[in-house]
Parts: structure tokens; sequence; C-alpha cells
């Protein structure tokens, strides 16, 4: 079978394995469905086979699905190192996973902490994150506590829009089994049996870090995410994340993944632009 679109292929016969075609449809329909509309260069990266072994060339990018629920939409490893985290969670209960912006590093990890809780392995989840702003301080802008904290934590809530719909979503957060948090809340908790994030975790000081690392309980996992490229913290705070990543480093149970500009999935402009400042440094 040979398909043609304008300046794309996708080619099987009877020996091909057709899960890497399924896979590219339901990435089409998941785009689709949010309104989305791709690029040419986006269409050819997920259709060009030559993509996928310039990002993997050991072909170690699995094709099965890693969450799919009954919208239809299903979720994959993208890129060597989604692959990489994948399989560090399944073998570690500690997982560093540091990047650029745009590489899929908190949607895949809400994909794998959804995944748990959907399969019971986790009883429930913890999205955390510093609520540290970026030239605007929290005591001025409008609302009450949760009203300023919102902003901080919306990219997780949306995350978990896409994965669940709206109204098993909201069962799950009346039910405190999804539970969306800043990081300040964390300070002496015991979380077992649970599926912990801890987004923008460049954000923390090795003080909060070292916090957050210790409410770790029985049964369960942590995945703590971040970019050390955007740094918001005041002039000379040492950030918790590089401070961890390097302390911690050789622990057995305890992994780290790498992300660099290769495996940035937003727009093709994203990747460039950050090649651009990484050389004027």
């Amino acid at each position: 079978m040979q398909t043609r679109l304008p300046g794309l292929r996708i080619i099987a016969n009877e020996n091909s394995d057709t899960t890497g075609v399924f896979a590219v449809l339901d990435q089409l329909k998941m785009a689709a469905r949010h309104g989305k509309v791709l690029s040419a260069t986006e269409l050819e990266r997920m259709l060009d086979p030559t993509e996928v072994s310039q990002n993997d060339p050991n072909g170690a990018i699995p094709t099965t699905p890693i969450f799919r629920n009954r919208m239809g939409v299903s979720v994959f490893a993208k890129t060597k190192a989604q692959a990489e985290l994948v399989r560090a969670v399944e073998h570690n209960d500690i997982i560093f996973a540091k990047g650029p912006a745009g590489t899929g590093k908190t949607f895949l990890a809400v994909t794998l902490a959804v995944s748990s809780l959907e399969r019971h392995e986790a009883e429930r989840i913890c999205l955390v994150r510093p609520a540290v702003e970026a030239g605007e301080s929290l005591g001025y802008l409008p609302g009450d506590l949760k009203e300023k904290i919102a902003p901080y934590l919306r990219p997780i809530h949306d995350s978990l829009s896409e994965l669940l719909p709206a109204e098993k979503l909201r069962k799950y957060e009346e039910a405190g089994a999804i539970e969306v948090a800043p990081l300040a809340y964390m300070r002496g908790r015991t979380l077992k049996r649970a599926f912990i994030i801890l987004d923008e975790a460049q954000n923390t000081t090795p003080e909060q870090m070292k916090m957050f690392l210790t409410r770790l309980g029985l049964h369960s996992k942590a995945i703590i995410t971040g970019d050390a490229t955007q740094v918001d913290l005041g002039k000379g705070q040492k950030s918790g994340l590089m401070h961890a990543m390097k302390l911690l480093k050789g622990i057995h149970g305890i992994a780290q993944v790498e992300f660099t500009t290769t495996d940035v999935l937003r727009h093709p402009l994203v990747k460039d632009i950050l090649n651009a400042y990484e050389r004027e440094k």
C-alpha cells in the first residue's frame, strides 16, 4: 500500500509493521479534535520514516501507546528521550527529566501518572509546581490565594484535560485522587501509593527540593521536570534541580533523563530559537 500526500508518503506492504501508521493516525485524530492546524513540516515529521530514524537511530522508540482513553486519544513516545523517560519510570522511583521547553516533558509525565492511576497502580496523583513569579509579585495579582496560584498550575491542568473526559477529571479531583497544588503545600506530608510530579523544578531552592524529595512514601513514584535555562529564582539563589541532580547522581532507584533541542516537538521554529539562544552564551 502506498499513500501519497503533497511531498509526503506512507508505504506499507504485507510484511510491514502497521503499528506506526496507526500511531500517526491517532496523532492526527487528536490534533483534529483539539482544532490544531498542523503545518506541512509537522506532517512531514510524523510521516517520514527518516525522521524517526534520526531521532532514534537504534529503533528504541516503542510504537505501542503509553496511554489510550475512551475519547480516542492515544499518547506515544515521540523521541528517544521520551522513550528513555518511559523506561526510567518503569525501573526507578525518582526520575529527573531536565531539558528545554517544548520537549513534552510535563505532558509525558502527566500521561504516565494518569496511566498509572487508571491501571490502579497508584491511588492518587499529586501534581506540584513552585509558585515563582517572573517579574510580577503574587501579592499584586487579583483574587484569593487559590486564584493567585491558578495561573501557575494551569499548564498541568491543561494536560489533564487532554487525557481525561471533563466529568471523569472532576470526579477524580472531588475524590482527592488527583490533586494539583503549589510546592509550599507539600511540607509535612507523606505521600504513599502516589504518583507525584514536580514541574518547573528549576525554580525550587535546594532546601525546597530536599523537602519535596523527602515527601516520598511507600509504593510511590516521583518525576521531577525542569529547564535549567529558565530559572526565575532571585539573584544569587541556587536552583534545587541542578543541585539535586548533581548530589543524587548514581543512587540506585534514581534516574536522570536529559532532553535536548533535538527532542523539541513544538513549532519547528522553537528548536531554531533555542539553538540561537544557546549559541549566544
